[in-house]
């Protein structure tokens, strides 16, 4: 084919796309758009290794320039796409640049969802997506040395152990009874909850904010009840949201995220969508659901590139997700929600064990903390009866 493919989003699953056209035989032009002036890069490292020191910008990139240039992918960073006009098929960028297609994609991701607090706008208080919030961040952190932590999910809790073992002091507050309630199990929980004690977390937990403080810069977070926790430096870590402005606004299917089918289509035939801004319908779980995953990012946009090119497919996939906090990793197999029952193999005082979730006596997910066996056949097993050797020892 060699209609004119324009790509909306130059993370993960926008560069996976483009890559995945030149392999499908797509022949005609392919521009991707990004708003950061970066090349496509990968964003798990950046709360770890990048926030760390331990790897530069360049070791984030997904590919080196020249492959896009080898492929014939024009990418153009640094542009912010500001609307679509569907009746023109053109993209109105900021500045007022219009860039046409033929079918368009749309990989626009999420966004670090913000908090609605006195305070929040001071100086000193950040969010963390980009690398640019990264090299704020770690700039901050070499001048100061005390960290608040607003939110105990993924992000709050893997940059908490960074800060750590750079010797700062870190405080992680959570409105929810214990950490990373919404993705994990009370035996997970508790595991985290000592292990970041252990290393010297002040972790708040049940407690929520009222406030941030501070002069031109901010000073302290107060706390329901007016207790307030001197800080230099506030990380809101309290989850993410999809960027559907764009689509929304054209007149798609949204909700919570941009609504396609099985092969990554929008309810515009021309206009496809790929990544963490969207939202698809499971068969596998019987829910629509929008996953924030590289995993998810990878694949669904391989799918879009089969179906741009003429391939029939079904995206139903089984979610896998990960986390590096200190000396342990975390790995994720399935949706855990709805679960009625755990089954706990190894110690967690030992550090390695993994935890089984049950539906109807169904496995539907499985983490593995330290265990990559255990995860691994767990991608091969979910969705069939437990047994007790189903899955390997931790």
């Amino acid at each position: 084919m060699q209609d004119t493919i324009a790509i909306v989003g130059a993370g993960q699953a926008g560069a996976q796309v483009a890559q995945s056209l030149r392999q499908n035989g797509h022949e005609g032009p392919i521009r991707m758009i990004g708003d950061e002036p970066h090349p496509p890069y990968q964003r798990p490292p950046l709360s770890k290794k990048f926030l760390s020191g331990e790897i530069g910008s360049e070791a984030l990139w997904l590919r080196p320039p020249a492959f896009y240039e080898t492929q014939r992918i024009a990418v153009q960073p640094g542009t912010r796409v500001e609307a679509i006009d569907r009746d023109a098929r053109s993209l109105v960028c900021a500045g007022g640049e219009r860039i046409g297609y033929d079918r368009l994609v749309l990989a626009t991701g999420t966004r670090a969802r913000a908090i609605a607090l006195a305070g929040a706008d001071l100086a000193g208080v950040v969010t963390l997506r980009r690398i640019t919030d990264v090299e704020h961040i770690r700039a901050a952190l070499g001048v100061h040395n005390r960290l608040a932590v607003i939110g105990a999910g993924y992000i709050g809790l893997e940059v908490a152990a960074v800060a750590r073992a750079m010797g700062k002091a870190v405080t992680v507050i959570e409105a929810q009874d214990r950490v990373m309630k919404r993705v994990v199990s009370p035996v997970v929980s508790a595991y985290y909850e000592a292990l970041h004690r252990a290393n010297g977390v002040d972790l708040r937990l049940s407690t929520g904010v009222e406030a941030i403080e501070g002069g031109e810069r901010v000073e302290g977070v107060r706390l329901a009840g007016g207790a307030v926790v001197p800080a230099d430096l506030v990380l809101v870590a309290v989850g993410a949201e999809p960027n559907d402005e764009l689509a929304t606004a054209c007149g798609l299917e949204t909700d919570n995220g941009i609504l396609v089918d099985g092969g990554g289509q929008t309810s515009d035939e021309t206009i496809f969508a790929a990544g963490d801004c969207t939202r698809f319908f499971s068969a596998r779980y019987g829910r629509s659901v929008r996953l924030e995953s590289v995993q998810n990012a990878i694949d669904q946009a391989k799918v879009v590139a089969q179906t741009m090119t003429g391939q029939e497919v079904d995206y139903d996939p089984l979610p896998w997700f990960w986390s590096d906090q200190y000396h342990v990793k975390l790995q994720i197999a399935g949706l855990s929600e709805g679960y009625d029952d755990t089954v706990t193999v190894g110690a967690p005082a030992e550090d390695k064990f993994y935890v089984a979730y049950l539906q109807r006596g169904r496995l539907i997910a499985v983490d593995s903390i330290n265990a990559p066996r255990s995860h691994m056949v767990a991608r091969k097993v979910i969705g069939e009866a437990w047994r007790a050797d189903l899955l390997p020892p931790a």
